[in-house]
This record gives C-alpha cells, structure tokens and sequence, in this order.
C-alpha cells in the first residue's frame, strides 16, 4: 500500500481470502484490480477471459484488472520487475550459468534469465538437480533465490553459502524484508554483486499500476 499510495490516486488494501472463497471473490468482487500472491498466481488464471503473453508463457498471474464488460484480463509484472533487479545489477548474464533456487516462485526468474541468454539450472528439493547435488554446478556464476528462505521472522537462513561457487560473479534474492538477507550478506562479505527484492517489488507495482490507471 505504501508503495502504491505513491503511484495513484486508488485505494489499495488487503483482501484475505480462504480458498473456498476464492471463485466467488473474483467473480462478485468490488475492485477494479488486483495483485495476487503465493499461493494464488497459479489458480487465478482459470478465472482470466484473457490472458497476457507474458503471463501464458511464464503460466502464473499476479496481476488481475477487470475489464469494462465485468471480464477480467491476467498480467504477470514479476517480469518486469524481476528483469529491472537483473539489470540494474549491472552485471551482464548472457552466456553464464545461473542456478535459480525454488520451486513455485521460480518460473518468473528462470524465464527472465533465459530469455537474457543465460544457461539456467533450477534447483529444488524434489527435482534432478536438488540440494544433494550441487557439486555438479559448482561452475554457476549466478545464483538467484526465489525461495522464502531468510524471509522475515526467519532472518538469518540461506539456500546455500558461497564458498561452494567459486565463480560466483552475481547473487539475487527476491526477498524483501529483510532488505539485506543473509545470502546477500555473505556476498556483500565476498565483495559479489549483489541485489534484494525490494527493486523488484517497487518495479513490478509501478507495472502494476500503469495496468489499474492505463496511464504510464
């Protein structure tokens, strides 16, 4: 809202909505947009008459804008915001090895990074490429963590430590609170570039915005 309340002139709240509700919510509620979160960017988009190419491609939504004929029309802004924090780091991806850690936030980071031309690995707890056997990505220059490890109150927690990625040229983590989590501390420590979440977050609600106001 803080972020928003600098953007427009809208009024922008908080909705909790239990998943029982949720249909019933997007279809009679009262708001002109939304932005939607964990765990719902995924199960949203059934209930979008439309939907962006970004959002098809990337397959989740976490911005929602009802049209004039009561229809609603799905958008993915992590995108953008997630491509601003890459490249305002400043550090050039094409050609690098990038391990992007998570599971369900991942989609966004990994399809930015492709598309950038970087060679991405993800990495989750289940998949073929986990935890277990990250000493076969040793040679990763990026590493980006989508996970909400070292999220607030849980400060001080990490995917990974550094020393097991002597390449390392650039570290992401799309958290946000705290601004500087521990992974981003340790590569503060290395002296590796580093960027958190919260250029993400403010990019993707300046996208966000100009979807609810149709203004840039």
């Amino acid at each position: 809202p803080a972020i928003h309340e600098r953007l427009a002139d809208y009024s922008y709240r908080l909705f909790e909505v239990e998943p029982e509700d949720l249909s019933a919510f997007l279809q009679e509620g009262a708001f002109d947009g939304l932005n939607v979160t964990i765990p719902y960017k995924k199960t949203v988009m059934p209930f979008c008459a439309e939907l962006s190419e970004t959002a098809r491609r990337v397959g989740c939504v976490n911005t929602i804008v009802r049209r004039p004929d009561g229809t609603l029309f799905g958008d993915n802004t992590d995108v953008f915001g997630f491509s601003q924090m890459v490249f305002h780091s400043g550090v050039p991806v094409q050609g690098r090895k990038a391990l992007v850690f998570g599971s369900g936030a991942s989609g966004t980071a990994c399809d930015v990074l492709r598309r950038m031309g970087a060679e991405v690995v993800q990495i989750s707890r289940s998949g073929e490429d986990n935890y277990e056997n990250l000493e076969r990505h040793a040679d990763a220059q990026i590493l980006v963590n989508t996970t909400p490890l070292g999220m607030y109150p849980n400060n001080g927690t990490a995917p990974v430590t550094l020393e097991r990625f002597p390449d390392c040229a650039l570290v992401l983590d799309v958290v946000y609170n705290p601004a500087r989590t521990a992974l981003l501390l340790e590569a503060e420590r290395r002296g590796i570039p580093h960027a958190g979440g919260l250029e993400m977050l403010v990019a993707q609600a300046a996208r966000s915005s100009e979807l609810f106001t149709g203004r840039a």
